[in-house]
């Protein structure tokens, strides 16, 4: 009797939870979209989900996560027609185009609607829904204004060519295909000046064309160069004509770069009245003998400030007309004094000299022992003096001073010391090694890069 009273006691205390629960349950129902992926007829669905933690704007995160859900249901159909086609052999740049296409579409998706939202205490969910038919309304229109413009363009470009004004015509052969870039993987057919084109092929056609009549030249188109670009008399120039006028291509953009070795050149210019511009070359900090650097169209530049990043896809399956500098870089000769002392005392191992040589061949430079035959000259002067004492702890320090100047004349390029390294140890000529040793430390970590850079400019 005790024990079907306990249990009907126990029963009793558990009914109010379980009544709350089922309560709960029974007010705020889960939804039959949460409970499996929503299939609704003419209809792209997408359903978010964010969890409530902190102070996280979770519907807006559940929104977002339910509008990419929705566009990932919308494919690209490539056409086998269609530009993607034609200059896409292992289908790379398609699956590039689909990532940028999928990328950019939540952010222009029209007309979507809330279908449904559901949470409880710890979640939330949003149910998204878009009608496949006003979709493809939206977007053909879309693509009709889109093509109007396009063929506005290409128009333009073509009598811009005509007209002799070839920098021109590119920059709206660009316009053209901005346009009309979201349709890469159909044919867009029309007729133009009485016959049928696809518009996106000719548009990139046209451009490549055009490319293929214009002449990019260097002069010199080698050069013998210390590395100390300071010591050349450097001048670098780029021309562009027509091949079949000769006449020069002003205000043609053009883009520099190293393509064998490194070092500092200016990467943009635009040519003058004259066809003509000066390439600017700064800096040479690869040791290699031999370095290149290559002069073409840049055809980015046709963007403006904004990013476009399928028609820089497009852009990299153009043969654009390019010229090369080969560069015959010689290895400057340094020769080299040096005084090294511990506790007034000269060393057998000259540590921070050594350490000096190193890193200089090591950035491809030679030494040599003629001053006459050397175009720069590094000292080093460097002793340890004793500090104090205590107990049995020794303390030195040492001081270092650097100087790189010109073999001929003297004129000193860079200087430095190294002040009062300090170091301690169990006595006087240990405590010096242990200076030496974190002199090594300083000159490396902050000196040499310092020391090089000098030299180079």
């Amino acid at each position: 009797m005790k024990r079907l009273l306990f249990i009907t006691f126990l029963l009793a205390g558990c009914s109010p939870s379980i009544n709350t629960s089922l309560k709960s349950n029974l007010q705020n129902p889960k939804p039959d979209w949460l409970s499996a992926k929503p299939e609704l007829s003419g209809f792209y669905t997408g359903v978010g989900h964010s969890a409530k933690m902190g102070d996280n704007n979770y519907i807006q995160s559940a929104k977002k996560s339910a509008l990419e859900d929705l566009v990932s249901q919308i494919k690209v159909n490539v056409s086998s027609t269609s530009l993607l086609t034609q200059i896409d052999n292992n289908k790379e740049f398609q699956e590039k185009y689909e990532q940028i296409i999928q990328t950019t579409a939540a952010d222009e998706i029209q007309e979507f609607e809330q279908a449904g939202a559901w949470e409880d205490e710890l979640n939330y969910w949003v149910y998204y829904k878009l009608s496949k038919q006003r979709y493809k309304e939206i977007k053909d229109q879309q693509k009709r204004n889109a093509i109007t413009l396009g063929l506005d363009f290409f128009t333009k470009a073509k009598e811009a060519e005509r007209n002799g004004e070839p920098v021109v015509s590119l920059g709206f052969y660009y316009q053209g295909f901005r346009a009309i870039e979201k349709y890469l993987d159909e044919p867009i057919r029309l007729e133009y000046q009485g016959k049928e084109i696809l518009l996106t092929n000719e548009i990139v056609a046209g451009m490549q064309l055009l490319l293929d009549k214009i002449s990019l030249t260097v002069d010199p188109k080698e050069l013998m160069l210390n590395r100390r670009l300071a010591q050349n008399d450097l001048s670098v120039l780029a021309r562009a004509t027509d091949k079949a006028t000769r006449k020069a291509i002003a205000d043609l953009p053009l883009a520099a770069a190293f393509e064998k070795g490194a070092g500092d050149v200016f990467p943009t210019y635009k040519t003058d009245a004259n066809g003509q511009v000066k390439i600017l070359l700064t800096k040479i900090s690869s040791r290699d003998m031999e370095q290149t650097v290559g002069v073409k169209i840049d055809m980015m530049n046709f963007v403006g400030q904004t990013q476009d990043e399928i028609y820089s896809l497009v852009a990299q399956k153009m043969v654009v007309p390019k010229a090369v500098v080969l560069m015959k870089v010689q290895r400057p000769l340094v020769y080299v004094t040096s005084v090294e002392k511990s506790l007034g005392v000269q060393k057998s191992n000259q540590q921070i000299t050594n350490r000096i040589k190193n890193y200089l061949a090591n950035s491809g430079f030679e030494f040599t022992d003629d001053r006459n035959k050397a175009e720069l000259w590094l000292d080093v002067d460097a002793n340890s003096e004793r500090g104090a004492q205590s107990g049995s702890i020794f303390i030195t320090y040492v001081t270092a001073v650097i100087k790189v100047s010109t073999a001929r004349d003297n004129k000193e390029i860079y200087a430095t010391t190294l002040d009062r390294i300090k170091g301690f140890s169990l006595d006087f000529e240990r405590s010096s090694q242990e200076a030496y040793n974190k002199s090594l430390e300083t000159l490396n970590n902050d000196k040499l890069p310092e020391l090089l850079n000098a030299i180079l400019q």
